[in-house]
């Protein structure tokens, strides 16, 4: 089971100090080229997440909310901090989509109409690809388990798909053990430690 360690900060983050993870388990579909990148690190009040695609063929039509995100090129970061998980799916235009259940056939989408202010999303194009910023406040996160911290670990996985994209493919940092695409396998997800 893949590890990685969330890097507490104070103040402004200096991103190029981060540790990355790579979502480099190619699944499902050939390899064609794409690729994926996350950082982590954490205060006392958000968790902070920056993903990065390296990706030619951009497919970024979604712009709603509750939209189909997966359809375009899209990262995707899911957490469990209890008993649920948490899916967080976004697009090059930071068009989120925020789920929340047991699994693909329990998940419920989430929506407030301040999703981009409460998440603070900044996307954008870089000369390979395409990035995404954003935060999770833990205020948020309590919401559902209202005595949750930034401590100990998370059981996580980072994703990279794009089911309409010119290549279709399916990344993720934690191996998915099954044949068919299913990124809700919370038994597949990788351990977060809070260091």
């Amino acid at each position: 089971m893949k590890e990685y360690y969330i890097t507490a900060v104070n103040g402004n983050i200096d991103w190029a100090g981060i540790p990355q993870l790579e979502a480099d388990q190619i699944q499902w579909k050939p390899d064609c080229g794409v690729r994926c990148f996350a950082q982590f690190c954490y205060d006392e009040d958000n968790l902070y997440v920056h993903l990065r695609a390296v990706e030619k063929d951009i497919r970024a039509e979604y712009t709603e909310p509750l939209s189909s995100v997966y359809e375009d090129s899209c990262m995707e970061f899911f957490f469990m901090p209890g008993n649920r998980y948490f899916n967080f799916e976004i697009n090059p235009n930071g068009c989120l989509y925020v789920g929340f259940g047991h699994n693909a056939s329990d998940n419920t989408a989430l929506y407030r109409s301040d999703f981009s202010e409460l998440f603070d999303i900044r996307s954008d194009r870089t000369e390979d690809g395409w990035e995404v910023y954003y935060r999770i406040p833990l205020s948020f996160i309590q919401i559902f388990y209202p005595a949750y911290k930034f401590t100990g670990t998370l059981k996580a996985n980072v994703y990279k798909c794009g089911d309409k994209t010119a290549c279709r493919h399916y990344l993720a940092w934690s191996p998915i053990l099954t044949e068919k695409p299913d990124f809700h396998r919370t038994q597949d997800f990788g351990t977060m430690i809070f260091k």
